[in-house]
């Protein structure tokens, strides 16, 4: 896989694959964590899922937000693998900071502070990366290599879980925390000894020559930095709301100076200059929308597997968990006699499913049917038959497990993704970079009817869902996400002009970041709609919007992707 690429190649997918290992381990027990109470085995924060979905959304704005300030730090004075290093260390800190229980100060320094080593490291990775493939001998590689990146992202992404299911059960939500820290320091260690090993890494690490018309670097805090921290505090004052809480209010005020930045960079680009960066501006606004259905799966969709799908363990899964330690047992004895099922619906005495409390104090149905109050035991007993009557347990598989089925499908679909372009590529049917973005985008809008259907089989929680819907939408938006994700880090390597490398790789994440503070705005909507077909509707509606929008622009967008290159030769 690694043989006609550059060496730095290997070197750059393990820090990264370890670096995700610990991101996706802390966010696929993120909410879950925020929203557990203190009746539970090891208590979390006690949060309503609208306070965790906004908070999770923040998080997630932020984390993606402090690359483009990471970039400019790299582009102008730490240089990429400084930079790189540096993030590594500040992240470890912060997951290591969040084992420390029940402390909300440590809680959210910890949040602060891998915000921040984040900055420093996603942007500059990236970067690093596609430098490495500006010799010719390796330009027609790049988006493969992208792609082949992305799988170790992904191998991190689907392992953690396993190991944060097992941890949480068994130890408490601190060890799970303090493994992603381990995970990320392993990250640093090896690229540390890989730059060692492999003297390109080295020779791609240039920080290219400066115009004298580029802002010097105290201006661009300056004139920038402190009017985002002005608009943010204007935000957060507004009364009432805008955009439905103080934190979505700040942040979006938060993004206007440093939109109006990019714009005004390409303002006072050069002629050949001024293309490019308009391309990559346009796309970073269209995949903003990618960005808020794509990251649902950390909240709206960790509440559907949470809540209305059905994971109980079959006799064979339950024994496997059982001896791996990572079941969790559940029992069907309510706490107290419902006659309403997670709607409000009159549950009477039929011999529908009756239901139990899962560890999140939700219901869930059962195929057992408990005995109403005002019913007596003589006229239960004619009703419903004896072994109806039985209660016992139940053995679940862990929530956070579902967050490992979308990188498992990474890892599957990669290699298939990029032999079928390889296969294009040899008979010049490749589509254009452009294209595949927009292929993704309308494959996402298509994941999102997979969940329609599931809410409307499933009767929107009035019975459980099959674990299979969850395997299909992932599945779908897999296939979205490998056409358009690591595509977009390649347009950005490929347009973006070689004195701000590492700041249109900010540009890339800031629309990342709106998009991701707009997936929790989404997702606070959840228990908004008690019909969650009309949810899943909305995010296909918003998708297609999108979808719209790229296609409009695509033969401009493919023609200035085809003058770059013929220039770039």
């Amino acid at each position: 896989m690694f043989k006609k690429h550059p060496r730095g190649l290997m070197v750059l997918f393990f820090t990264e694959m370890w670096e995700r290992f610990g991101f996706y381990l802390m966010l696929g027990i993120f909410t879950l964590y925020m929203i557990a109470g203190s009746g539970e085995k090891f208590a979390g924060l006690g949060m309503t899922e609208k306070h965790a979905a906004d908070i999770y959304g923040s998080y997630l704005a932020l984390v993606y937000l402090t690359p483009f300030f990471g970039g400019l730090l790299a582009d102008r004075i730490l240089g990429y693998r400084r930079a790189i290093i540096m993030g590594g260390i500040l992240m470890a800190t912060g997951y290591l900071l969040l084992a420390i229980p029940g402390s909300m100060v440590a809680f959210y320094v910890a949040l602060l502070v891998i915000i921040l080593g984040n900055g420093l490291f996603k942007p500059n990775i990236s970067v690093l990366l596609g430098k490495l493939y500006e010799k010719p001998e390796y330009e027609q590689l790049k988006d493969s290599g992208f792609n082949i990146f992305y799988m170790g992202i992904n191998i991190g992404a689907f392992v953690c879980n396993f190991v944060a299911a097992y941890l949480r059960i068994q130890y408490g939500w601190g060890w799970a925390f303090a493994a992603a820290g381990i995970g990320m320091l392993i990250g640093v260690v090896w690229f540390v000894a890989g730059n060692f090993a492999v003297p390109n890494l080295k020779q791609a690490d240039k920080i290219a020559q400066k115009r004298d018309t580029d802002m010097p670097l105290g201006q661009v805090f300056y004139k920038m930095f402190l009017p985002a921290i002005v608009f943010a505090v204007i935000g957060w004052l507004i009364p009432n709301n805008i955009f439905g809480a103080d934190s979505t209010d700040a942040f979006i005020f938060l993004s206007i100076p440093l939109i109006g930045f990019y714009f005004n960079i390409w303002r006072t680009a050069d002629e050949r200059e001024k293309n490019p960066i308009a391309a990559l501006l346009a796309v970073f606004g269209v995949v903003i929308v990618f960005w808020a259905i794509f990251h649902q799966n950390g909240s709206a969709l960790t509440y559907w597997a949470r809540s209305y799908t059905d994971r109980e363990a079959g006799p064979v899964l339950a024994k496997i968990l059982d001896k791996i330690e990572m079941s969790e047992e559940v029992s069907t004895v309510p706490r107290e006699v419902q006659r309403t099922g997670p709607h409000g619906e009159d549950l009477g005495i039929s011999m529908g499913p009756s239901y139990y409390f899962d560890n999140y104090g939700s219901l869930v149905p059962r195929g057992l049917t408990f005995k109403p109050d005002d019913v007596t035991d003589s006229d239960w007993q004619k009703i419903v038959p004896e072994e109806r009557q039985e209660y016992g347990s139940l053995q679940l598989w862990p929530t956070e497990l579902q967050a490992s089925i979308n990188p498992f499908y990474i890892i599957i679909f990669t290699p298939l993704v990029v032999a079928f372009f390889g296969y294009l590529r040899r008979r010049n049917k490749e589509p254009s970079t452009p294209m595949k973005i927009g292929l993704g985008l309308f494959i996402t809008a298509m994941s999102m009817l997979v969940m329609v259907v599931a809410a409307i089989v499933s009767g929107s929680g009035a019975t459980k869902a099959s674990v299979a819907w969850l395997f299909g939408v992932y599945g779908v938006i897999t296939i979205g996400e490998l056409f358009l994700s690591p595509m977009g880090l390649s347009l950005v390597s490929k347009l973006s002009p070689k004195r701000i490398a590492a700041l249109m790789m900010g540009g890339w994440f800031l629309s990342t970041a709106i998009g991701n503070k707009m997936s929790g705005v989404l997702s606070g909507l959840w228990t908004s709609f008690d019909n969650k077909a009309y949810f899943f509707l909305t995010n296909t509606g918003l998708t297609m919007i999108a979808v719209i929008a790229i296609f409009s622009m695509m033969p401009w967008l493919k023609r200035v992707v085809a003058e770059h290159t013929e220039l770039e030769q």
